[in-house]
């Protein structure tokens, strides 16, 4: 979707661009809203918190720093969202989308990472 609200401010389609960011923005944010519930869920009934073993200090501390950088993310692309009713955003002055691109697929290809580490190597090795 990322892909998507880039290449239709490039061609300086705003109104699609607007569609795809807010998109965007709302799977990021459904993730946080995931994230939060499995923490909760660790925490209530599995017992699992940061003070548990290393498997819990490792795990709530890679996927809590993901998620606040996703957070950071999502308030980035909220914020582009914002500014292009305000006509900042053009096919010239992309430079803004493309660097928030960037960091979002950036984050993605960390959560790739912390979820080959934490969900299918760690589970499987305790």
């Amino acid at each position: 979707m990322m892909v998507m609200a880039y290449s239709n401010i490039a061609k300086g389609n705003v109104k699609n661009f607007r569609i795809w960011i807010l998109c965007t923005a709302i799977l990021g944010a459904t993730f946080l809203g995931f994230q939060i519930f499995e923490f909760r869920d660790f925490a209530v009934h599995s017992g699992l918190t940061p003070r548990t073993n290393l498997f819990g200090s490792s795990f709530f501390t890679l996927t809590g720093f993901h998620g606040a950088h996703v957070t950071v993310g999502v308030i980035w692309l909220v914020s582009l969202f914002g500014y292009s009713f305000k006509g900042d955003l053009t096919r010239e002055g992309g430079l803004s989308v493309d660097l928030a691109a960037l960091y979002w697929h950036f984050v993605d290809i960390v959560w790739i990472v912390i979820f080959t580490v934490i969900y299918l190597i760690g589970v499987s090795a305790g």
